[in-house]
């Protein structure tokens, strides 16, 4: 098989592997030669070989099996947040509350105007406007300009699209947010894990990332996906001392959980800081289904990811953008926002609280899911809760690391569950967590 493998680069090693696969030579499951072997055989340094393997990896077309070698991936299930169809009661989904949506149909009847037409501006004035001003009282820099997307994860594509090179390194926060492993991955960037405590990012953790050679870095600055935590004033500071030699690394912070927040917002953006972007989505409190997030950039990353929107999704909907706008500017909407972030709040609060008095951890301090640790692998807690009637997500979904040991968090979205039903899961998260 080795023989049949070409190239004297790694990227022309990369592609008659791709070539292989795709001819069907090489299928699912099939063992690429050791990278020493092959190595060997095309008469290439052995780096070249590292090289190849990883971005064929980066894509997606094989998998590192440790000491087992290498082999050709398979079209597998990829995590994704939310369950599309379950029997089971659902503590993994990560959703927000649909009863605590505010009901939009009051706002449709305010934004009708006139069309909007080819060439106007992408970004809906009133909308723009806001946002300014929503930004700059956590965020002041003079050279801040606003952008709009179709969605965190798609701010996140474009931008990571416009600053980087196949094969650059990003560094992520480990456990990770599911959508930012996959968009990493998919883009062929190289993911570099960055530890998370009870602070946020950890400073030993992002100065090890530096040294790697990281061209950006993806923050959560509150309620940080799955952990819960936010970064703290006295962390943000100290990270941002890390990155003051580093300012043309892009910093992008994905404040997803905004004004839900029970935290302030602390930052890693200092006011010398060169790239950087703050994205600000309205899922988690005008619903997912608005696909629609608002960013904060220096002046070059709002230029750069505007010619990414030009060939793409040239505009977001300004029939969209009016009714966000209209949403997030009415007092009635705004109220039932706070509420719900009040509900979030207290309801993950006592549920840790009856965790805790049942010698259970949570570490979590914001958002719409809990971060539970337990003394048996969460796979084997997952499995467990399944036979009791639940679908819980286990925490090995969220590692960067695929040589990881198994984690021992679940990730549980118990918000919307009835008292009885809180009662219960706590009574079987209890008999789950027994070893043995």
């Amino acid at each position: 098989m080795d023989m049949d493998i070409t190239g004297a680069s790694a990227a022309e090693i990369a592609d008659s592997v791709r070539g292989l696969r795709e001819r069907g030579t090489l299928r699912p499951g099939d063992a690429l030669p050791p990278v020493r072997e092959l190595a060997t055989t095309l008469g290439v340094n052995r780096n070249t070989a590292v090289a190849a393997y990883r971005q064929l990896a980066q894509a997606g077309l094989v998998v590192s099996r440790g000491r087992a070698g290498t082999v050709i991936a398979g079209v597998e299930p990829v995590a994704q947040e939310g369950v599309a169809d379950t029997v089971l009661r659902d503590v993994a989904s990560g959703n927000p509350d649909p009863t605590l949506i505010p009901d939009p149909t009051p706002a449709l009847g305010r934004i009708a105007g006139r069309p909007v037409l080819y060439g106007e501006p992408v970004i809906d004035a009133g909308l723009e406007q806001w946002t300014r001003e929503w930004m700059l009282s956590d965020l002041p820099r003079d050279d801040l300009h606003v952008v709009v997307t179709s969605g965190a994860v798609d701010a996140v594509e474009r931008l990571l699209a416009q600053a980087l090179t196949r094969d650059d390194a990003v560094a992520l926060e480990d456990p990770c947010f599911l959508s930012s492993i996959h968009t990493v991955r998919l883009g062929g960037y190289r993911a570099v894990p960055v530890a998370v405590d009870e602070e946020g990012m950890t400073v030993d953790g992002l100065r090890a990332a530096l040294n790697a050679g990281v061209r950006a870095v993806i923050s959560t600055p509150r309620a940080q996906n799955p952990t819960g935590v936010s970064l703290s004033p006295a962390r943000a500071a100290a990270l941002r001392e890390v990155l003051a030699d580093h300012p043309y690394v892009l910093i992008i912070e994905d404040d997803h959980f905004s004004l839900l927040s029970q935290h302030p917002y602390a930052s890693l953006i200092a006011p010398s800081h060169r790239r950087y972007a703050l994205i600000r989505s309205v899922s988690k409190f005008l619903g997912p289904d608005m696909c629609l997030a608002l960013a904060g950039t220096d002046p070059t990353t709002a230029q750069r990811l505007a010619m990414r929107l030009s060939p793409g999704t040239t505009w977001v909907s300004h029939l969209l953008q009016r009714l966000a706008h209209a949403q997030l500017t009415d007092e009635t909407v705004r109220e039932q926002i706070s509420r719900a972030a009040s509900h979030y709040s207290a309801r993950n609060r006592a549920f840790s609280e009856a965790l805790a008095a049942r010698g259970i951890a949570t570490a979590s301090t914001d958002g719409l899911s809990l971060w539970v640790r337990l003394d048996v692998t969460a796979r084997d807690a997952a499995e467990r809760l399944m036979r009791r009637g639940w679908l819980a997500r286990p925490g090995d979904e969220f590692l960067l690391e695929e040589t990881a040991r198994p984690s021992h968090h679940l990730r549980l979205t118990v918000h919307d569950l009835t008292e009885a039903e809180s009662a219960r899961l706590i009574d079987d998260l209890t008999t789950a967590a027994v070893r043995g």
